[in-house]
């Protein structure tokens, strides 16, 4: 009597589906702590991707998009999501996959190999900009190198994208990504990055727009799809960057994550309602001299990081000059950094 009473208490306080109420929770959402099976989550999924690129606007049926596709979880994810609601709800896009191979050896390799299984157009940096990465560290070493990976990486994208002929970008920075950005420009100081690096869509007056479906989806949530999907992707965390400034926000943001897993969104909000005095100068953006593109300077970020290296002055354009013995060689990478007019910072044109 008693073991049958037990047994019909366990059985009706077993949880369900907090959707559906008919199948056995799998998971914990962390952006709403609501527990669901698997199906729903699946259809929660989506459909909040779905309504993010409605909501936002961010197609126009017919238009030719390129997909980031790194091999890894995030872009990995977002090519499957997007080729489905693409499928789904007709949006009429002719999707494309762009990779970059940054030349790290044993970085991308695997990765790049499944790309490949795809109809993909790769880019590497040294048909770009007639170096590696790896040549790029033996050079300067493991510090700054993530700002010569940073700016080129942005450009040979937008290159890749241009090789496309694609009318849009789309990433798969997710709301982590986003939240850590703003927490990075918020402690450099950085008001211009601040302004706009939370918005879902940029670079509406450069070469080609970029698109952030995945804004408000969480990391946690986009590894527990690729799960369940049993999608094949790479872990894609840069062997040259275990040191990286970003990290330690990355560390801060999971910390806060655990405490107050709405902490991330929230931090997302503030970035969207940062406001910039009406009196504050904002750089203006124009095109560089050397290569044609956008920039707020008068040579791009690439321009000057590549005469740097084509020189030997690897630390051209990179920080402040320091009270050191090498004063004389920062003052004169500086100076030549305001003088280049040698090659373009790109073979390919765009």
């Amino acid at each position: 009597m008693e073991a049958g009473e037990a047994k019909s208490k366990k059985a009706g306080g077993s949880r369900l589906c907090c959707i559906c109420n008919q199948r056995r929770p799998v998971l914990k959402r962390p952006k709403t702590l609501q527990q669901i099976c698997r199906e729903c989550f699946y259809e929660v999924f989506e459909e909040e991707i779905h309504q993010v690129i409605v909501g936002n606007r961010l197609f126009k049926s017919g238009e030719r998009v390129a997909i980031g596709a790194s091999g890894g979880k995030d872009s990995t994810v977002l090519a499957y999501v997007l080729s489905e609601l693409n499928r789904r709800h007709n949006y009429g896009l002719d999707l494309f996959l762009l990779s970059i191979d940054e030349g790290i050896t044993g970085y991308r390799d695997d990765s790049l190999e499944t790309v490949k299984r795809n109809e993909v157009q790769i880019v590497s940096y040294k048909d770009l900009y007639g170096w590696t990465m790896d040549e790029i560290v033996k050079m300067i070493g493991l510090k700054n190198n993530c700002t010569f990976c940073g700016v080129f990486r942005r450009q040979a994208l937008d290159r890749g994208a241009a090789l496309l002929k694609v009318d849009k970008l789309v990433t798969g920075h997710n709301a982590d990504d986003i939240a850590e950005t703003v927490l990075l420009n918020i402690l450099r100081g950085d008001i211009a990055r601040l302004s706009r690096c939370t918005s879902i869509t940029t670079g509406e007056d450069g070469p080609i727009p970029r698109c952030k479906p995945f804004k408000y989806t969480y990391e946690k949530e986009i590894v527990m799809y690729a799960y369940f999907k049993k999608l094949d992707y790479f872990s894609t965390e840069c062997i040259y960057s275990p040191n990286a400034y970003r990290g330690f926000a990355r560390e801060f943001i999971k910390d806060l994550e655990r405490l107050r897993p709405r902490a991330i969104l929230d931090i997302i909000k503030s970035g969207e309602d940062f406001r910039i005095a009406t009196t504050t100068k904002m750089p203006e953006q124009g095109t560089c001299e050397r290569c044609g593109y956008i920039s707020s300077q008068k040579w791009c970020k690439a321009c000057v990081l590549l005469e740097g290296l084509n020189r030997g002055l690897p630390k051209m354009g990179i920080g402040r000059p320091r009270g050191s013995g090498n004063d004389q060689k920062d003052t004169k990478a500086r100076s030549t950094a305001k003088s280049i007019e040698s090659k373009q910072c790109g073979s390919l044109e765009f």
